[in-house]
């Protein structure tokens, strides 16, 4: 039989159609704390990477990045391939190319698995948010791997977390994160999608009660009154006001829940010194968050607060959010970088057994 057929990744195209700096705000794309990360550790690693979309950065937000980045809409020459999955969404990315309000991000998805992953290319299927449906054919494919978000992957999938630069959580001091003002107690940030009773249930009695901020595009906002909800902010904005906040909410839907899905929001939160509560009930809240953090429902999520104030500032602070931040190694981007060389490698091993 022989050994495993092995080779090495010099030249990796990546789809993500968002954004790798701060973009527009009217966007619900999360990838903007951690793409360039991802793809500069790449780089790091040895790898050559090319971006294989429109330079949207550019086209839309008026940023050339530095011209630090590769761009092509064409199918060059690689060696493996990245996708970050997209999911149809009707009205929008279904509707023919050039109507108004089409995204052509599923059609450019769709024209990179015809040209690479059917004829043979390795591919990594980043499935961030678990949409992949689970019998989705690509599933199927020996030079396919998915792999998602999620300490517990579904079926067949394998982990890539949203990376951390190692710069940056080796030189996180909890010390001066907790001198900063943080006039802000309770913040929460991300779209409603299925989050409205876990926002019923943990946040809301707090926030009658406390200072607070939403962020995100909720629909059912016009009947939450008395919350302070902000609709969709600017990236940097969002990022200054982790900076503002004593604590954020970390919210899951359902089935994120049932996976273990670690959203980019935890790392977001710690790293700006901003303490991640977590429903006590959520699935590996033990692995996230210390259980200090961790709440009951919402008049436990108040008193985890009123003790956070009475903390704030103080050894007792900075030993909590070291424990939050330690946790973060989780994300260190060298491991997600090994990650994906890994299930490349194991996808050219998938095809020579089969």
């Amino acid at each position: 039989m022989g050994p495993p057929k092995t080779m090495a990744f010099v030249k990796i195209g990546y789809h993500f159609w968002g954004f790798l700096g701060p973009g527009v705000a009217d966007t619900s794309d999360d990838g903007r704390s951690h793409r360039a990360v991802l793809v500069d550790a790449l780089a790091r690693a040895g790898h050559e990477v090319v971006l294989l979309q429109m330079h949207r950065d550019l086209v839309q937000a008026r940023d050339d990045l530095g011209g630090a980045y590769t761009f092509d809409v064409g199918f060059p020459d690689i060696d493996g391939l990245v996708l970050e999955w997209r999911r149809p969404v009707p009205g929008r990315n279904t509707s023919p190319c050039g109507r108004p309000g089409h995204s052509c991000d599923l059609h450019r998805q769709q024209e990179l698995l015809a040209r690479y992953t059917v004829p043979g290319v390795p591919t990594v299927v980043w499935d961030r948010d678990l949409w992949l449906p689970a019998d989705d054919a690509v599933r199927a494919l020996p030079n396919v791997t998915v792999a998602e978000s999620a300490l517990r992957p579904r079926a067949g999938a394998s982990r890539l977390f949203f990376p951390v630069a190692e710069e940056v959580l080796d030189a996180a001091d909890p010390e001066e994160l907790v001198r900063r003002a943080r006039p802000l107690p309770l913040l929460l940030v991300g779209d409603e999608d299925e989050r409205g009773d876990g926002f019923d249930r943990y946040f809301a009695p707090a926030a009658a009660r406390w200072p607070h901020r939403v962020v995100g595009r909720w629909d059912a906002a016009g009947h939450r009154s008395g919350l302070d909800f902000a609709g969709r902010l600017p990236f940097a904005h969002i990022a200054a006001l982790y900076d503002r906040a004593l604590s954020a909410l970390l919210l899951a839907t359902p089935w994120h829940d049932a996976a273990g899905h670690v959203s980019p929001r935890l790392p977001e939160a710690v790293l700006a010194g901003c303490l991640p509560m977590t429903p006590a009930a959520r699935h590996d809240a033990e692995t996230l968050t210390p259980a200090a953090l961790h709440a009951r429902d919402g008049a436990e999520v108040a008193r985890i607060l009123e003790d956070l104030v009475r903390i704030a500032g103080t050894p007792d602070h900075v030993l909590l959010l070291a424990d939050c931040l330690k946790r973060l190694d989780l994300f260190r981007a060298r491991d997600q970088v090994a990650a994906i060389e890994a299930m490349l490698s194991r996808a050219v091993c998938g095809m020579g057994a089969g």
